[in-house]
């Protein structure tokens, strides 16, 4: 089946390009000028992706308004910020909303069309493990891979895609540390350091606001990032006898 991305560019000589770009390789693909025409029509039916420019028209900060919009019609949907502001504090920002990715437009349309095929990948890789993997449980957590769930202590705890394999990746191997090249080749995606930081403080900040006492990721400094392990035997399931 034909895989539908939408593109929010207020610039059309830029849309256009990209719309052709993503034809190309064999996308079907929606453009959109502005925030509120976009919402209006992807509340009616949700894309497979969701590329967005930050300022939109007369909205400096339309794109950001639009990905927290979306985030909140759908926790899964992939989102992948376009755009000419290069700030930390704007890359920081775009992913506290929700985005799986954020790319300046300085970016070749082959690096472009590589990040989106990663981000379908991860995607596609859902209904692939789920087969073998139901569920994991670390003591307090549920990992559902075939229904994309995660909870922490019966509570959901709502992730993106991103956020999602990241945390597969330390759950599967805990105790173990998981350097920021091991999350990003599990993730399968490509960004620096620093967004891979940003993604864990982002999960953090996600258990936190469901449990206040949750300490179970580690950050290793000069390392990486570790699962701490299920530590007592109620935690395990392991019922004294």
């Amino acid at each position: 089946m034909q895989r539908h991305i939408a593109i929010v560019e207020d610039e059309a000589s830029i849309r256009q390009n990209y719309e052709h770009a993503l034809r190309r390789y064999g996308y079907h693909v929606t453009g959109y000028a502005k925030r509120d025409s976009a919402l209006e029509a992807l509340s009616r039916r949700l894309p497979d992706l969701v590329i967005i420019d930050v300022g939109l028209g007369d909205e400096p900060e339309g794109g950001f308004e639009l990905c927290r919009e979306l985030r909140g019609l759908s926790r899964s949907l992939p989102i992948i910020f376009l755009t000419a502001r290069d700030s930390d504090l704007d890359v920081i920002s775009g992913l506290r909303l929700g985005a799986d990715d954020y790319l300046t437009k300085d970016i070749s349309l082959q690096h472009l069309i590589a990040r989106v095929v990663a981000l379908f990948r991860r995607v596609e890789a859902l209904s692939g493990d789920a087969v073998e993997e139901q569920m994991l449980e670390r003591g307090p957590l549920r990992f559902s891979v075939e229904r994309m769930e995660v909870s922490w202590n019966g509570e959901p705890v709502d992730l993106t895609v991103t956020e999602f394999w990241i945390i597969h990746s330390l759950i599967r191997h805990p105790g173990h540390v998981r350097t920021r090249q091991q999350l990003m080749d599990d993730a399968n995606v490509l960004v620096d350091d620093q967004t891979i930081t940003s993604h864990i403080k982002r999960i953090r900040r996600k258990f936190l606001a469901v449990d206040p006492d949750f300490d179970r990721l580690d950050t290793v400094y000069g390392a990486g990032y570790r699962w701490k392990p299920v530590t007592t035997p109620a935690e395990a399931g392991v019922t004294a006898e």
